[in-house]
């Protein structure tokens, strides 16, 4: 058995398509942030943690995060729907649940921190142009969608 040895060409054409890859994450990202963003409101930034994007969908602020270009990298979109503490913390519990099953496609409710958001995240393997136009379009829509009246149903 012969071990394979990248040359050097080899190596420079990976780091080629990584980069073609990763400008198309980009650039798909950012398309879609502005068909859906409000009054020119999007706003990004790059650290060594990767892109971190900002901008206003209705009455929600949607964070759309890239962490870097590897597969095991992450591609997180999320969106915050209400501040905790809230009144009947129990029944508001059981009702995201029961949303996560029914009413979020690809997202789902999470806690983050002291706010309930609604977030979707995944690796970026494989990750295609459709998927991150669906998971921002889902994320912004859904938390859109419910902000208001889980606010006003168990707002603190």
């Amino acid at each position: 058995m012969t071990t394979y040895r990248p040359s050097e060409s080899d190596t420079d054409q990976s780091l080629v398509s990584e980069d073609l890859v990763t400008a198309n994450h980009l650039e798909v990202i950012e398309t879609v942030i502005s068909s859906l963003q409000e009054d020119q409101s999007a706003m990004v930034s790059q650290t060594e943690q990767g892109h971190l994007w900002k901008f206003n969908y209705g009455t929600v602020e949607v964070f759309v995060q890239l962490t870097g270009l590897t597969d095991e990298d992450t591609f997180t979109v999320w969106a915050t729907v209400l501040k905790l503490p809230v009144k009947n913390e129990a029944q508001l519990m059981q009702k995201l649940l029961k949303m996560n099953w029914s009413d979020t496609f690809e997202a789902r409710f999470s806690i983050l921190g002291d706010q309930v958001v609604v977030n979707s995240t995944r690796t970026v393997a494989e990750l295609s142009p459709g998927e991150v136009s669906r998971n921002i379009t889902v994320v912004a829509t859904v938390a859109d969608d419910h902000d208001e009246a889980l606010a006003s149903e168990f707002g603190g």
